[in-house]
């Protein structure tokens, strides 16, 4: 065969066959399709608590969850306000554990009536400046209490905010009552620093890590107060890492995108 007519032949052959290289690129299948998303929610401002100034600062959108009633409650979801972070009312409510004295002003106990249970909710959202949602405050007895977390909800919801669960317990009904009752809502995963030390929340933010790599999203909870230098020095360190596999994101921008 002359190579004039060769020509043609090669051509037929290349494509015929070109494209068998794209077939064989099995991860182009497993990509996901839309970025990972990491929310962390920091718990317990409104006391002038250590560590506040350190996580307003971070240089990523943060949700910041403010207990009601307190010094620096206004001035706390003002400046969380002012750099972009969501602001949460830190909503105290009874746990099966531990001391009322723990709960601050305004708190959420099995005893109240369910008039007055209504009334503190409405009182704590209007004290909490730029409120777009609620959290609980420790809460393990309320929160698994159908009656109360339904009136609760019922606040939440007239008021248009959303609801994050911080899952104090296993128990914990929050989720369920507010996906019944059409609540935007999302549930804690991790918490950071349980234990107040930086090798434990090294440990957990290793958690964080491993979640945000096998899983589209992931919500870890915080706090200003006796950790709350601790974290913020751990958290910062992290956020590089974190960024090459997902974006920061506040609760409200979290729950509305993994919506879709």
């Amino acid at each position: 065969m002359n190579a004039r007519k060769m020509i043609p032949l090669l051509l037929t052959l290349f494509l015929s066959f070109g494209s068998i290289p794209a077939i064989a690129t099995p991860h182009a299948e497993v990509e996901p399709t839309g970025k990972k998303l990491m929310a962390f929610v920091i718990d317990d401002f409104g006391n002038n608590m250590q560590g506040t100034e350190e996580i307003l600062s971070m240089p990523v959108p943060l949700t910041v969850a403010v207990m009601p009633f307190l010094p620096s409650t206004k001035q706390d979801a003002e400046l969380a306000h002012q750099k972009g972070h969501d602001v949460l009312v830190h909503m105290p409510m009874e746990p099966m554990k531990g001391k009322r004295s723990w709960l601050g002003p305004g708190a959420i106990t099995a005893d109240l009536s369910d008039d007055e249970i209504r009334s503190r909710v409405e009182k704590a959202i209007d004290d909490v400046p730029h409120a777009i949602g609620m959290n609980n405050h420790m809460g393990s007895k309320i929160t698994a209490d159908e009656r109360m977390m339904r009136i609760i909800m019922k606040v939440v919801k007239e008021r248009g905010l959303i609801y994050l669960d911080s899952k104090t317990t296993d128990k914990s009904v929050a989720a369920k009552i507010a996906a019944e009752m059409g609540v935007p809502h999302a549930v804690n995963q991790i918490f950071l620093d349980d234990v107040y030390s930086v090798p434990h929340i090294t440990k957990q933010m290793e958690l964080v890590c491993k979640r945000i790599h096998n899983h589209p999203l992931c919500i870890a909870i915080g706090h200003v107060g006796p950790p709350g230098k601790k974290t913020a020095s751990v958290l910062r360190q992290y956020i590089p890492r974190i960024q090459k596999e997902a974006e920061f994101v506040t609760i409200s921008k979290l729950i509305q995108q993994s919506a879709h």
